[in-house]
């Protein structure tokens, strides 16, 4: 009876499944937690910078100031929601983080499951990350712009400079994971190098690769935003740096936040994406309480 039941029953799907996904979420603390530990970090910058006022915190707008000039339509210190330059900046980083890390993920990732899967092709390129991975971003920028003309070109180096260098060897890392049974299975199979490279080595490296993903598009941001105080003429970065050299404090302020939430969204973005490719991980994970 009981069987019949459960085979009679439908699992969600679409938006159905959206709706129980979502009732799920916020059945649990973990929502209201997030929501409250804001509202701390608020009210503690709000009692800084407003309340008390103390002598560190003076020159830094509060969040009354900055929220005043954000949702303005006619904003004191020239940037707000309903400026069609602060679209111009945040479309411009934008771009070039999709770009940079398009590129930082296309090469990084086969280069690094290459590299784990191959021990001469380790031997001969492992070395030449190694020597430039300690490189600090801020010391390529001169050579960056040298070698590339324009502003576009070096800001874009720059920042898949950084993101390269994580997830190639996330990628690699991923590969040095798998369990050396697996290889022996497909071995005795008969699979060919090709299928074991597409069958085994993806698939078991694909977690690692994506936590590499998701700490990548994070270095990816800083260093664009580096790169944009260096070169650029539009971007958050140099938003940043502009407001500062002209000592406008709110503006400086409103780039950094909307840095916050544009690079939270593109991490939620490429987790959601690895959850999907790894459902089978996913589920084991989930099978495991974890």
């Amino acid at each position: 009876m009981n069987s019949t039941a459960e085979s009679n029953t439908v699992a969600p799907e679409g938006f159905n499944l959206f709706l129980y996904r979502t009732k799920k979420h916020f059945s649990g603390p973990d929502p209201y937690l997030t929501v409250a530990g804001v509202f701390l970090w608020l009210f503690a910058y709000w009692v800084l910078c407003e309340g008390l006022q103390i002598w560190r915190f003076t020159k830094l707008p509060g969040p009354v100031a900055i929220s005043k000039d954000w949702f303005s339509t006619t904003p004191f210190q020239g940037i707000s929601i309903f400026t069609q330059e602060y679209y111009d900046h945040i479309y411009v980083s934008c771009k070039r983080i999709l770009i940079a890390f398009g590129i930082a993920t296309g090469l990084g990732v086969p280069l690094g499951l290459f590299m784990g899967w191959s021990r001469s092709i380790r031997d001969y390129i492992f070395p030449i990350i190694e020597l430039l991975r300690p490189i600090p971003i801020l010391a390529w920028v001169p050579l960056s712009i040298l070698l590339l003309p324009g502003f576009e070109g070096p800001v874009i180096f720059l920042a898949t400079l950084a993101s390269f260098f994580v997830t190639t060897l996330n990628a690699m890392l991923g590969v040095d994971s798998i369990d050396e049974e697996y290889f022996r299975a497909a071995g005795c199979l008969g699979s060919s190098r090709w299928d074991v490279f597409k069958n085994v080595v993806v698939p078991g490296a694909l977690p690692f690769i994506f936590t590499g993903l998701q700490i990548s598009i994070g270095v990816a941001w800083f260093s664009l935003v580096a790169a944009e105080m260096v070169s650029g003429d539009l971007g958050l970065g140099y938003l940043i740096v502009d407001a500062y050299m002209n000592n406008v404090t709110v503006p400086m302020v409103i780039a950094m936040i909307t840095l916050g939430f544009i690079g939270y969204f593109s991490s939620a973005c490429v987790r959601a994406l690895g959850n999907r490719l790894m459902a089978w991980h996913v589920k084991e994970l989930a099978q495991q309480g974890r």
